[in-house]
């Protein structure tokens, strides 16, 4: 039966468009301006399956240019296979697992290559931040930036990946990821889970001079949606890694927080060799960090507790 339905529903679709292609052939606000070149026969993938239906290739009398004036009412660039729908579940599925995935996943009776998920990945053009007229105005706002490795499978092209001479491969990327955002806030009134606050994200993949246009581009978008006068802090938080301090520079007003994540990194690392009193020790420092100064922080790493017990006769 679901088979069944699926023909049905392919079949009124065919039915939809050679009846819009024959009302143009038979229009008389038509036949002011173009004749009837030929006909031929097109295959388009809809999200229910291939649809094959007949068209008519018309020429503009004044012009002598040829145009397909259906494919001009539903959208269609020229040579477009996919309609919207379709290519809605095959982006849909791509980006959460592969582009084998998206093709299959395009509609549910036909799929399309790897090689065309691909290609509709890589047309993708993201617009800008629109400049909004009425700037927001906000005690704080927090910037949270990091990166990430990824594995490719190829840069280029299939096979192009090389070994050096530890027979590791270059197939190491990292990508920048920044979000700004307003703050933190509940995912409902009794719930224990978190959400940010009108958060906007930057994803790069970028080196050197590259990098600074980057936080330009974010710090172009703080500027135009923000009132600047009225923001206390603007705080980035961050593990310190060379591009991020390097955007501060970029950054007017910004101050720099380690994250919690990178803290209690640290922490470990700082009193690992601690064994059985190490988490003593990471306490004492989380209050030091928390509530007293840099000054009293020094003190306590080279000379305290926290070194493993160094000095601690002259300490105490």
């Amino acid at each position: 039966m679901t088979e069944e339905l699926h023909k049905l529903g392919l079949r009124m679709i065919q039915d939809s468009l050679e009846a819009m292609d024959q009302m143009l052939q038979d229009s008389p606000m038509r036949l002011k301006h173009w004749i009837v070149e030929s006909h031929t026969t097109k295959q388009l993938v809809t999200s229910l399956g291939t649809v094959t239906f007949r068209k008519t290739l018309f020429t503009n009398k004044e012009t002598g240019t040829s145009e397909y004036l259906l494919d001009r009412i539903l959208g269609l660039e020229r040579n477009e296979r996919l309609t919207q729908d379709a290519e809605a579940r095959l982006l849909s599925e791509a980006v959460q697992t592969s582009y084998l995935r998206g093709g299959e996943e395009t509609s549910l009776t036909s799929e399309v290559s790897k090689q065309t998920v691909k290609n509709k990945l890589h047309q993708l053009n993201f617009p800008v931040h629109e400049v909004k007229a009425e700037k927001k105005k906000v005690d704080y706002l927090y910037i949270d930036a990091d990166e990430d490795h990824v594995s490719l499978q190829w840069r280029e092209k299939k096979g192009d990946l090389r070994e050096n001479e530890n027979h590791q491969k270059n197939n190491n990327l990292i990508t920048k990821l920044v979000y700004v955002y307003e703050g933190i806030e509940n995912e409902s009134p009794k719930s224990k889970r978190h959400r940010l606050v009108n958060p906007y994200y930057f994803c790069r993949v970028n080196t050197g001079e590259d990098n600074l246009k980057f936080w330009d581009e974010i710090n172009d978008y703080i500027t135009n949606h923000y009132e600047l006068e009225t923001v206390k802090k603007i705080y980035l938080n961050a593990d310190g890694g060379g591009w991020i301090k390097a955007g501060m520079n970029r950054l007017e007003g910004v101050t720099y927080v380690l994250d919690e994540f990178h803290l209690e990194k640290y922490l470990t690392k700082l009193t690992s060799h601690m064994k059985d009193s190490r988490d003593d020790a990471a306490d004492e420092l989380r209050k030091v960090i928390r509530s007293k100064t840099k000054k009293e922080f020094t003190r306590l790493v080279p000379f305290g507790r926290i070194s493993g017990g160094r000095n601690r006769s002259k300490k105490n």
